[in-house]
């Protein structure tokens, strides 16, 4: 999608992309502008006709000259009937061609979001991101709003100079003396613009970036009182892009204006000449103020033209920030394998799986040359402290990313040979962090409009809501699962939401079911409810869970245990094995056990404190949902 070469040839390969994309609409908008400019041309051509051949002769008393009065009048409607049409149907197919060329590089980018790796993300403030998918969308499509209307002044300009110089060469020199003028000017104003308008354009990412993160943190914010901080690191950056874009004014002031003078000085250049080319006897009258009236009509649409040559800096710089996020690398290849497993859990088998990420400090290895291989429908615990490589394993099942070396297999099957639908659709990864949408129950749980046929049904959501032990909670809304949650779920505790991202991923009935941490907010006892639900009943088994783990009340649930320590597995086995043999486990477990005991010494009392003042960001056990809370003595 990257431009290359000069500026004149990088915004022509631009306009061009756009135009070929939608041909149709912009062979309609080019056309309608066409004959707008020569209905203007016509025009001017027509009066001068009705200025020599009517209007003087029946001032002097010609009556055949008075007797086609009409007909003169009625040539004029006529052009201009044409000329009010041809400007609609350019205004509407140049806004309709506009608007497509902004979808399709919307499109482009937030796709691109999509296929590209969550260490990417990781890598560009959530700001910049946004920035790109807007104000640089916006920028890079600017110019194809006046871009129809510059082309038919170029019409225009041929039919007015063809016509200029079939009446009088030195009438057409006078008149078109602008076109060299303008081509000054436009040279000027693009050596200046272009990095005025490259700073403005990062400033804006910064100031959307800035935003969003005091946003996000208005908790952390309100509660430590860093507002006075946080708004003058916000004034900061706007001031800067005040700056910025006065700077981008102070240019467009100097250049506007050199453009909307040019049409006035050829219609001076052509009063001056044309009255010393009428007093020879060359011209006439009228051929002169068919020139002149022409230059005036000249006035808005040269201006017009000088609107594309003003957005087109703004357009190749949005174009080109849009284009490195279209051009990155890292997103992971789509495979074409079918889901063919009719089992409802699958195996899973890491194969010699090994994962290296750069940092600054260099190479770090996540995940290292892990082997293991799990059997389908069993309950796995994954436990190890803080930095083992817990998190970077279990990715791997949902391929967040893939490992360099070795493979991940379900039933048998490498994670990167499978469709990227059937591997969301029986791989289902809930983190710690739920994210509840702003929409309903049934929304954020299906994932689906409401129309849509493929959508599960109001039977299968409360089934995974009651598998979720989050059923309760639906039924006290006053709308059940017609029932509008608040931004990011701030009407729900955090346990709360983490069963309800929970219920989203069981909806799907998944073959492999990835909990990294997903019940750290939730009442142990009702994390055990649900752990013992995941195995299913006697008529339907579970699917395979994989479960990260800082509870040993979870620990005990799982048939296997794995024991991670640097990215290597050091042990695994059940519990009991891995307390008789492995130290390291055992002093996990140890202190897991005394942050089981702490929890239970608490005063359950302060549920119901909770309760009552709103229970925001606190698990249903009064707990506070983050996970150093809950793991701090462990780790």
């Amino acid at each position: 999608m990257r431009l290359t070469g000069s500026t004149p040839r990088r915004a022509t390969t631009l306009i061009w992309r756009g135009m070929r994309a939608h041909p149709w609409t912009y062979a309609a908008a080019v056309g309608t502008s066409a004959v707008f400019g020569v209905a203007t041309v016509a025009v001017s051509r027509v009066l001068g006709w009705v200025t020599d051949d009517v209007v003087v002769p029946a001032l002097a008393g010609d009556e055949g000259a008075q007797g086609r009065i009409w007909w003169a009048g009625g040539a004029i409607v006529l052009v201009a009937v044409t000329l009010a049409l041809s400007v609609a149907g350019r205004r509407v197919f140049a806004g309709m061609g506009y608007a497509l060329v902004q979808e399709d590089h919307r499109l482009k980018v937030t796709r691109q979001y999509l296929r590209l790796p969550m260490s990417w993300h990781r890598k560009h403030p959530t700001g910049q991101l946004l920035s790109n998918a807007g104000a640089d969308v916006e920028a890079s499509t600017s110019v194809f709003n006046p871009l129809p209307f510059a082309l038919g002044v170029v019409v225009m300009l041929a039919v007015a100079t063809v016509a200029l110089v079939r009446t009088d060469l030195w009438l057409a020199l006078a008149a078109l003396v602008v076109v060299p003028l303008a081509i000054a000017a436009n040279a000027w104003f693009q050596r200046r613009m272009s990095p005025a308008i490259t700073h403005a354009q990062q400033l804006r990412a910064e100031v959307a970036d800035v935003a969003h993160e005091s946003f996000e943190a208005a908790l952390l914010v309100t509660s430590l009182g860093t507002q006075a901080r946080e708004e003058a690191r916000f004034a900061d950056r706007a001031g800067r892009l005040a700056d910025a874009n006065v700077r981008v004014g102070v240019v467009r002031a100097f250049f506007d204006p050199v453009i909307d003078l040019l049409p006035q000085v050829g219609t001076l250049a052509v009063l001056v000449v044309g009255t010393w080319r009428v007093s020879t006897g060359n011209i006439d009258t009228g051929d002169v103020v068919a020139a002149a009236y022409l230059l005036t009509l000249l006035a808005v649409p040269v201006r017009a033209f000088g609107w594309v040559l003003g957005e087109i800096p703004r357009a190749l710089v949005g174009y080109d920030r849009i284009a490195r996020v279209v051009d990155s690398t890292g997103a992971l290849p789509a495979g074409s394998t079918r889901w063919s497993s009719t089992s409802t859990g699958a195996s899973v088998r890491f194969d010699h799986a090994t994962r290296t990420v750069e940092t600054a400090q260099g190479p770090l290895t996540l995940v290292d040359d892990v082997d293991l291989d799990l059997a389908a429908g069993r309950v796995v615990a994954v436990v190890g402290p803080t930095g083992a490589g817990k998190t970077s394993l279990v990715t791997l099942v949902s391929r967040l990313a893939d490992p360099d070396r070795g493979a991940v297999l379900v039933d048998g099957v490498d994670l990167r040979e499978l469709d990227p639908h059937d591997l969301a659709q029986h791989v289902a990864l809930v983190a710690q962090h739920a994210f509840v949408f702003e929409d309903t129950v049934r929304g954020n749980v299906t994932l689906a409009d409401p129309d849509d046929p493929a959508a599960p049904s109001d039977d299968e959501v409360w089934h995974a809501l009651r598998v979720a032990r989050v059923d309760d909670v639906v039924r006290a809304l006053p709308d059940g699962l017609d029932a509008h949650l608040g931004e990011r779920g701030a009407n729900l505790s955090g346990g709360q939401r983490q069963r309800l991202a929970l219920a989203r991923a069981l909806v799907r009935r998944p073959s492999v079911l990835v909990l990294d941490d997903a019940t750290s907010a939730v009442d142990p006892r009702v994390e055990q409810e649900i752990l013992r639900g995941l195995r299913g009943s006697a008529g339907e088994p579970g699917p395979t869970v994989l479960l990260v783990a800082y509870r040993m009340s979870s620990v005990l649930l799982a048939d296997e245990v794995v024991h991670l320590d640097g990215g290597r597995v050091v042990d695994r086995g059940t519990h009991a094995e891995l307390l008789a043999r492995d130290q390291g486990y055992r002093d996990l477990a140890t202190a897991y056990e005394r942050e089981s005991e702490r929890r239970a010494g608490r005063d359950w009392d302060e549920e119901d404190v909770d309760d009552e003042t709103g229970d925001d960001e606190t698990g249903d056990d009064g707990y506070a949902a983050d996970e150093t809370d809950e793991t701090v003595d462990a780790r």
